[in-house]
């Protein structure tokens, strides 16, 4: 009876020994073991799939991106942007060229914002052409300009109007035929009832201000929405009003040329509050509100574009009111810096 247990517990032993053996070898005694399997989940490159990995997920850069930025995402963005049709070079940075290969990607998807900024969804919309194996012909959406044009000023036009970080100043401006597509109103307080085109933005900036407002609500203050957009032809007409009543020296000192407005690209907001009468002074930046903006505009992507003390570089008198969209991350490291959107991009060095 003991040698017939002793049989039967050896007999248990060696099955599960035998099973796992089968476990970790397979049929020709390679490892299968999950740190073998694991190694397929690392993301890894194969001569294959260039974009891809042996499970035919694409690889795409994760996180968002933008100009200035530099390291191996941006190098993976760049590639994946060849791998679709363009041609850029890789660098690792995030430069104007790569700015436009991401804004013409964007606008040949209707359901993407141009803003020459990788996010979310571009990185979603990305990954699917490229597991599709789409091409794309590149400047369908933005063409390349080989030479810039000029204003009547002379000023310098830009080649990316649609670029959430673009400069437009006295020595870039936007095209005048350029009006954004994405305008919204916000849902914000106006002083003013009637449905003017100023009231608008486009609408990532327009849903960064209703964020702004709401903030400011919440701790006891009252902000107005004063003008946002303003088309070319508009301010052809304002300036040649301020001109003719001020001289073009004093203009040029608190009113932009045709063509080198912010407003024109929908990402600039004049705001106000009832202690200075809803009007555009700068006193409005001794009033509660205007020291709440200048301390949380970052917060919500905005910074106040023309700061005391930044004369001669943005060329404009300090507007405490003048709010632009830039993105959280630049208005962070600009607002925080003291610095204005010239010296961010390195203009007067």
């Amino acid at each position: 009876m003991f040698k017939k247990r002793i049989t039967t517990f050896f007999s248990l032993f060696m099955l599960v020994f035998i099973l796992v053996a089968c476990s970790t070898e397979d049929t020709n005694g390679n490892k299968t073991n999950n740190e073998e399997n694991n190694k397929s989940e690392d993301n890894v490159e194969t001569p294959a799939d260039k974009n891809g990995n042996q499970d035919g997920t694409v690889k795409v850069p994760k996180g968002e991106l933008q100009k200035k930025d530099q390291g191996d995402q941006v190098e993976l963005l760049q590639e994946s942007l060849n791998e679709l049709g363009y041609d850029i070079t890789v660098s690792g940075t995030f430069d104007e060229a790569t700015t436009w290969a991401v804004t013409d990607f964007q606008l040949q998807h209707e359901n993407l914002m141009a803003l020459g900024i990788y996010n979310e969804e571009t990185e979603q919309v990305l990954a699917d052409s490229l597991a599709n194996g789409e091409k794309i012909e590149a400047g369908a959406g933005l063409p390349l300009v080989a030479e810039p044009a000029a204003t009547n000023a002379g000023t310098p036009v830009i080649a990316n109007p649609y670029d959430q970080l673009a400069l437009i100043n006295k020595e870039h401006a936007l095209p005048a035929e350029y009006n954004p597509e994405d305008l919204v109103v916000p849902n914000v307080r106006f002083p003013f009832t009637e449905e003017l085109p100023k009231k608008q933005m486009r609408e990532i900036a327009a849903l960064a201000l209703e964020e702004l407002f709401q903030a400011a609500d919440e701790d006891g203050l009252e902000l107005f929405a004063q003008s946002g957009y303003r088309s070319y032809d508009t301010q052809v007409s304002l300036f040649a009003n301020y001109v003719s009543a001020n001289g073009e020296e004093a203009a040029n000192k608190f009113s932009a040329l045709p063509g080198e407005s912010e407003h024109q690209s929908g990402l600039a907001m004049d705001v106000t509050s009832v202690d200075v009468s809803y009007l555009l002074d700068t006193d409005f930046g001794d009033t509660e509100e205007g020291k709440w903006v200048k301390e949380h505009a970052a917060e919500f992507g905005f910074i106040i574009r023309y700061p005391k003390g930044k004369e001669e570089i943005t060329q404009y008198q300090f507007e405490p009111w003048h709010l632009r969209y830039v993105g959280e991350k630049a208005a962070k490291e600009i607002m925080d810096q003291g610095i204005t959107l010239e010296e961010y991009f390195n203009e007067n060095e």
